[in-house]
């Protein structure tokens, strides 16, 4: 498998898993704050990593605050943006080197697929304090792992 299609497969359950939690939010009346806060993350922070990226200004806050409905609404838009942009980079792109300015105002450059591993990794992270909370709350959390997307098809099975 190639790397464009390595990261597409990862993107495409990585949006499957934010949508995940947002049902379980929304099934659980929306009410516990830090999960909402922590999803509004995940979602802002994907957008900020691809304007980087696009060597575009940041749009949004790193922690916005953000209604249900106003996650469901980013979590889709990004992840058709991050599909836009994988469908459009050439191999080479993977390896191209991004400057940007962190939000503590430091300097730095990674290249593209650190970036996109970045992302999905510092999802699920998030995803994984989601659970957290809500269990804590006495919730069902989603039920995010990779494995389940894949045995269930909700991801395509690699064909390696």
């Amino acid at each position: 498998m190639n790397l464009k299609d390595h990261y597409l497969r990862m993107f495409s359950y990585d949006q499957w898993a934010n949508r995940e939690c947002l049902f379980a939010l929304r099934a659980n009346g929306s009410g516990n704050p830090k999960v909402l806060r922590l999803v509004a993350h995940i979602a802002s922070a994907e957008k900020l990593w691809l304007e980087r990226i696009l060597r575009q200004p940041q749009s949004m806050a790193v922690w916005p605050s953000s209604t249900v409905g106003e996650c469901a609404a980013l979590v889709h838009s990004v992840a058709e943006e991050w599909k836009r942009f994988l469908d459009q980079t050439a191999p080479e792109g993977f390896g191209e080197e991004i400057q940007y300015t962190n939000s503590k105002g430091e300097p730095w450059t990674s290249c593209v697929e650190d970036i996109l591993t970045h992302v999905l990794m510092h999802s699920a992270y998030h995803r994984g304090q989601i659970a957290l909370e809500m269990r804590a709350a006495g919730l069902e959390p989603a039920y995010t792992d990779f494995i389940h997307a894949v045995r269930q098809g909700l991801v395509e099975e690699s064909r390696n």
